[in-house]
């Protein structure tokens, strides 16, 4: 169910993480951390990750659902910084900057 995820990652880990961010761990968020995996491991491990590449797919992956807008409503730290946090990935550089999917 989830070949994309990094070694080590579980879904207990990510619920986890959700709970000392105080989320409540939902069906999107994992929508979002399956997203999050397939980016990055479709990238390659040694090609640094584009932070405009990686916002656009989100927005468009998740237009239907209202897109950046729908996932700050489910991530309030940033859909990049915060759900890489979940996802068990590294935050590409530069995630911690607002325009780019992080409020903290």
């Amino acid at each position: 169910m989830f070949r994309y995820a990094p070694p080590g990652w579980t879904l207990s880990s990510a619920r986890e993480a959700a709970r000392q961010e105080n989320l409540e761990f939902e069906e999107t968020h994992l929508e979002l951390i399956c997203a999050l995996h397939e980016f990055f491991a479709r990238q390659g491990e040694d090609t640094a990750i584009n932070l405009l590449k990686l916002h656009d797919a989100l927005e468009e992956k998740f237009h239907y659902k209202g897109g950046l807008k729908f996932l700050y409503s489910i991530m309030p730290g940033g859909p990049v910084a915060q759900g890489c946090r979940l996802a068990g990935l590294k935050p590409p550089a530069g995630a911690s900057d607002p325009s780019y999917g992080s409020v903290s």
